[in-house]
């Protein structure tokens, strides 16, 4: 599947400020960027540095006043994507080490304070089957409604309010799956049919190889939005702090963004 994406962000800076941008889609095995195409205005200093677990990279700038990005890329996505339901899940200690931080609790998503929840409400399925009974389930007892969190929103709030937007979606995924002793992390993603258009997230899940060979991460998203067929990984982390498309060290004012994701 060829997906094109075109993003447009405007931001002012009252003085120099140092910024972390990650907008890019990432150069993985999984995906091939036929194009890309990044502008920036002037910059005192841009330096690409690599993201969390090698997917992606972040730019990291130095700015001042009125900034505008525009990035434009071409990306084919070639994606393995098993029956979700026959895969198995791996205990802890058949994990390859760079999936174990995963297990654990983050800034947004406890997964400590779920434990019992999940026993009661999935004990009765395992690995995959499991994360699909949690991924069913927020998506039949959530609302999705843009402007309902905040950046300070945690899988324990959504999951009282019942309602959020795709980040809390994913958050509440990866807190679930982590509460049931599967590594699961934060996935930001271009996405076709996203409405509102906008920057995307999903979780991913590591589960048992469907051939038994090893372990693979597996898209997930509760929204029921995203074709994992055509979705274009960003960038990963253990929660959203991690793969912001904008942090700054600073006080900064974003005017206007858009992003349009199209087959």
């Amino acid at each position: 599947m060829t997906v094109k994406i075109s993003v447009r962000l405007l931001f002012e800076l009252s003085e120099p400020t140092d910024t972390m941008l990650q907008f890019e889609a990432a150069a993985i095995p999984e995906q091939q960027i036929l194009s890309t195409e990044t502008r920036l205005g002037k910059v005192e200093h841009c330096a690409r540095v690599p993201a969390q677990d090698d997917i992606g990279e972040r730019l990291m700038l130095r700015l001042t006043g009125k900034q505008a990005v525009d990035y434009d890329a071409i990306v084919k996505v070639d994606r393995e994507l098993p029956e979700l339901t026959t895969l198995a899940a791996l205990k802890p200690h058949e994990l390859p080490g760079e999936a174990i931080q995963y297990l654990l609790d983050s800034r947004y998503c406890l997964a400590d304070k779920f434990r019992s929840f999940v026993d009661t409400e999935f004990g009765q399925f395992e690995g995959g089957a499991q994360i699909a009974a949690m991924r069913d389930w927020i998506e039949e007892h959530f609302t999705y409604a843009p402007g309902s969190s905040t950046g300070e929103t945690t899988a324990l709030d959504t999951f009282i309010e019942r309602r959020g937007v795709c980040r809390d979606y994913a958050h509440v995924m990866v807190t679930l799956a982590r509460a049931a002793g599967i590594p699961a992390r934060y996935c930001s993603v271009y996405a076709p049919g996203v409405e509102p258009p906008d920057f995307h997230a999903v979780a991913e899940v590591f589960l048992a190889d469907a051939d038994g060979g090893g372990g693979t991460w597996q898209l997930v998203d509760a929204t029921g939005m995203a074709d994992s067929h055509e979705t274009v990984k960003i960038g990963v982390g253990r929660d959203a702090a991690d793969v912001s498309f904008m942090t700054t060290f600073g006080m900064a004012d974003l005017t206007y963004q858009t992003v349009s994701v199209t087959t």
